[in-house]
């Protein structure tokens, strides 16, 4: 059976997440998204692991569902501490393998920090004592580093992360089999570094409102909906069964490219090193972004491929596409109108993204349907974002918008 899943998301019990990001809210927009397994997000927080040990029903091993959806205990969690001189700040990705390993893990790790305070907590403790802690609780969880270049936050970030997993994790290296490449790094990025070759590379929305959720994602062929083969498939990365990852353009993520937001300077890593790291307007050091980062780290030139490759699809989100065609915003009525019309037409979001024959769609809305054949054939203009604000793409629309997709 053919898997979409997208197991980084937040509850509404963490900061800047929207109301609707319950269960109701996040099975609902599974549907239209066409998403089959999400993660719960934010097990570690009381109020919201209580509301799905309470609504979820178990579907399987490792698996439970909700009106339709079914969900994996996942949670993420900031881990702060000092490394050689520097305090390290980096979010990790938990999966657990049902309800009451979730719980051990939490009572774990409730000595290092309050619970109750974020749907994310922030815990005093090393990246190598949280593999310990977690791996102790429940052997059989995993941890990811989560979006693993963003400047802040991550564990290869230019303002707080390592220069290697070895270096992040110490003896729980052998433990982490997999890194979240994050909004503004898309595979051929991380190709770059032969250190990755041996870890599965995995994209997940890191959804603060429902309409985001499977904004990227893993695709799997799985016999069977569990946790088990999920797992298995992201460890041994057989191609038979991990099919690929949805991305989103790098571009589009608000830290690939350096910066500063505050005067309006966006640079290539390359014009940032002809200006010293520093904002020609106010001298201030710029916010290094992963495209930068990666450069940084990287012992391939751009281009090569590792032979055990994942392959991944680069996708513009529907709504975008939408809000494109008709000169809207993307979260504006007219826009989402008409983003359940098309649904209601093919089914859900994925199918129209990757695989309703554009010829089809555009039968039935003329100029969606030409739009979306030239985000696949890639006919895009990209304004990378940089600092904290999010890139622009355009699609290389051949006529004028109007407010109608016929």
């Amino acid at each position: 059976m053919r898997v979409i899943a997208d197991l980084h998301l937040h509850s509404r019990y963490s900061r800047a997440t929207s109301a609707d990001m319950d269960l109701p809210g996040l099975a609902r927009w599974a549907k239209l998204k066409g998403i089959n397994l999400l993660g719960t997000g934010d097990f570690t927080h009381p109020a919201w692991f209580k509301e799905l040990v309470t609504s979820l029903r178990p579907a399987g091993e490792g698996v439970y569902e909700y009106e339709g959806t079914h969900f994996l205990f996942t949670a993420e969690v900031a881990a702060v501490w000092n490394h050689s001189g520097r305090l390290r700040r980096v979010h990790f990705l938990l999966f657990a393998p049902g309800a009451e390993d979730a719980a051990r893990i939490s009572k774990e790790l409730g000595a290092f920090g309050n619970l109750s305070a974020d749907g994310r907590p922030t815990l005093g403790i090393s990246g190598e004592k949280l593999v310990e802690v977690v791996k102790g609780a429940s052997p059989k969880a995993v941890i990811i580093p989560a979006h693993a270049w963003t400047p802040w936050w991550s564990v290869f970030g230019s303002n707080s992360g390592f220069d290697s997993l070895e270096e992040a994790l110490g003896r729980g290296r052998s433990e982490v089999f997999a890194i979240e490449t994050g909004l503004s790094s898309d595979p051929p990025m991380n190709w770059r570094l032969s250190a990755l070759d041996e870890v599965a590379l995995v994209s997940f929305s890191d959804a603060h409102s429902p309409t985001r959720l499977g904004r990227e994602a893993c695709v799997f062929e799985l016999p069977e909906l569990s946790y088990p083969a999920v797992l298995a498939a992201l460890r041994q990365r057989d191609r038979k069964r991990f099919l690929f990852t949805v991305e989103f353009f790098p571009e589009e993520g608000k830290y690939h490219y350096d910066g500063h937001r505050a005067c309006g300077v966006v640079f290539s890593p390359a014009e940032t090193r002809r200006h010293g790291g520093k904002c020609p307007v106010c001298g201030k050091p710029l916010t290094v972004g992963v495209m930068h980062r990666v450069e940084e780290l990287a012992d391939r030139p751009p281009g090569e491929k590792p032979g055990s490759a994942i392959p991944y699809r680069s996708l513009v989100p529907l709504q975008e596409i939408i809000a494109q065609v008709l000169g809207q915003a993307p979260e504006t009525r007219g826009v989402l109108a008409q983003y359940l019309k098309v649904i209601q037409r093919f089914g859900a979001e994925f199918s129209v993204l990757l695989d309703v024959p554009a010829p089809d769609v555009e039968r039935e809305f003329p100029k969606l349907g030409r739009a979306l054949e030239k985000v696949r054939r890639g006919e895009l203009s990209i304004r990378p974002g940089y600092d904290g604000v999010y890139g622009e793409i355009k699609i290389n629309l051949e006529e004028p918008r109007e407010l109608s997709l016929f």
